[in-house]
């Protein structure tokens, strides 16, 4: 490997509370250590620091491919906030592109569309999703429900999510057995009314608790439903839940039950470039 001196240009942004970086190399020649880079940028001390790093490559088949870099280095499957900053970045970068962005993801293609600062994005039908299961912890008992959003999340409903230590017990399930190789994003929900719940979420690769989550809001929403429907409390197909996060910022996660199947998956709430700039950092060529 070679090593050398490296400037990149990069752009800062911010969805409903969850930050990225985010580097643009569609026009880059060179095949960078993106997991390295990532370590370095998303550190809150010694880089920019960010909830996750966002390239942008080209694509054949939609106006931008996103990958999604974690804290820690790994690369994850799809980011349904950072798909919101990159649709948001997109719109408000030359050349224009009229109408909705297409993204391509490891976990497919998603549209975006985005209105001055408010951005929807089509998440990917959830999948292997699982209600009322049983882990262990500590020869305690606690009742979970899995579901995969683009990436793997067990959502908790509990009573006063405000007392919940997330880093501790996020960190005790995200590691658990039951979840292995890959591990899993833990989200705990309470509801606040029938259509309104509150979350907060230990994200995987990021390793801590994060002021938002899209994929998280999105799992939270369909689960909560899903539960509301089994208990007979609801009866609609086409739903609106407005998800709560502690950054203070309101997600909206719509979609529709059909037959049981949870279709036509958006989840909408606010974005914004927060900083541009040029960072210096020694890169390791692959």
């Amino acid at each position: 490997m070679v090593k050398k001196s490296n400037k990149l240009n990069f752009t800062k942004l911010v969805a409903s509370g969850n930050d990225f970086v985010l580097l643009d190399l569609r026009g880059q020649k060179k095949h960078l250590n993106l997991g390295a880079i990532a370590k370095k940028l998303c550190n809150r001390k010694l880089g920019i620091g960010a909830d996750g790093l966002l390239v942008l490559e080209r694509s054949k088949r939609a106006n931008v491919k996103m990958r999604i870099f974690n804290p820690d280095g790994s690369e994850a499957e799809m980011c349904g906030n950072g798909a919101r900053c990159v649709g948001y970045f997109i719109k408000n970068t030359k050349p224009a592109v009229k109408g909705q962005i297409k993204i391509r993801t490891k976990a497919g293609i998603l549209n975006a569309q985005v209105s001055k600062n408010n951005v929807r994005v089509n998440m990917t039908d959830p999948k292997n999703i699982r209600l009322d299961s049983v882990v262990k912890l500590n020869k305690h008992s606690l009742r979970f429900n899995f579901i995969n959003t683009g990436v793997p999340h067990t959502v908790i409903l509990c009573e006063g999510i405000e007392r919940i230590d997330v880093d501790a017990l996020g960190r005790l399930i995200r590691y658990h057995k039951r979840f292995k190789p890959k591990g899993t994003n833990v989200d705990f929900i309470e509801p606040r009314a029938l259509n309104n719940i509150r979350i907060r979420t230990y994200e995987r690769g990021v390793e801590e608790e994060t002021l938002a989550c899209g994929t998280g809001a999105v799992a939270a929403a369909v689960i909560y439903v899903l539960k509301l429907r089994q208990s007979g409390l609801i009866r609609e197909n086409k739903l609106c839940v407005n998800v709560d996060t502690i950054s203070g910022e309101m997600l909206k996660v719509f979609f529709n039950v059909i037959k049981n199947k949870i279709k036509n998956v958006w989840l909408e709430g606010k974005a914004e470039i927060i900083c541009e700039g040029q960072m210096k950092l020694k890169l390791m060529e692959r």
